[in-house]
């Protein structure tokens, strides 16, 4: 007898384990539902495209347009000056204006002309992009614009950097941007200053009541 009831109870213990067991496996094999509906993706495709057209006419492009043209011209003259240094002969900036083109030009023999061979390159200051003070005031440490450089080459402003890294002369290249040309958007201003001695490249932007060193 028991033995009987012995045996009752570890059927029940087996019946258990077979329960939990088949329980568990079953737990295991139920995929997860971890991902989104298609309503779900179209509601949140509904929110970006709504925020979108809200945001887009408030961002102002041209003053991205300017910032970056201020950027491009302060890196080629840096890399202007590097140049004279590491070739050992004058590297030389025209400032094309009525253009709106930069041109370097490695002056081999510095003679200040184009010779044959010598490299020459146009360098384009981007769209609703010109040169030019705008409506901003001059700098007062630069005076008016558009470029204040003295030395002419081919009828345009020129700089050169020497092989020591020094500019010929002091002076400065306003930009700004065409819808400033006929009026307002003062702040479209912008003006980078090299100095003679060491060739450094200041840039400045103008804030609508003062320049201040751009960053």
């Amino acid at each position: 007898m028991f033995g009987t009831e012995v045996e009752r109870y570890c059927g029940r213990v087996n019946d258990y384990r077979d329960q939990a067991m088949s329980g568990t496996r079953s737990t295991l094999r139920q995929p997860r539902n971890t991902g989104f509906t298609l309503m779900e993706i179209l509601i949140v495709m509904s929110i970006i495209g709504i925020v979108t057209v809200i945001a887009i006419p408030s961002i102002d492009f041209t003053r991205y347009r300017i910032d970056s043209a201020m950027r491009g011209l302060g890196a080629s003259l840096l890399s202007a000056q590097r140049a004279a240094v590491t070739r050992q002969h004058d590297v030389i900036v025209l400032i094309d204006a009525p253009n709106n083109i930069i041109r370097l030009h490695e002056d081999r023999n510095d003679n200040r002309d184009v010779d044959a061979g010598e490299l020459l390159r146009a360098i384009p200051l981007g769209e609703a992009v010109v040169v030019g003070q705008g409506s901003a005031p001059a700098h007062p440490g630069v005076g008016p614009g558009p470029v204040t450089f003295t030395k002419l080459m081919d009828g345009v402003p020129s700089l050169s950097f020497h092989r020591n890294g020094a500019a010929s002369e002091f002076g400065g290249v306003y930009l700004t941007t065409r819808r400033a040309l006929s009026g307002g958007h003062a702040s479209d201003s912008r003006l980078l200053v090299i100095e003679r001695a060491t060739g450094r490249v200041t840039r400045y932007r103008y804030t609508g009541s003062t320049w201040v060193e751009a960053t």
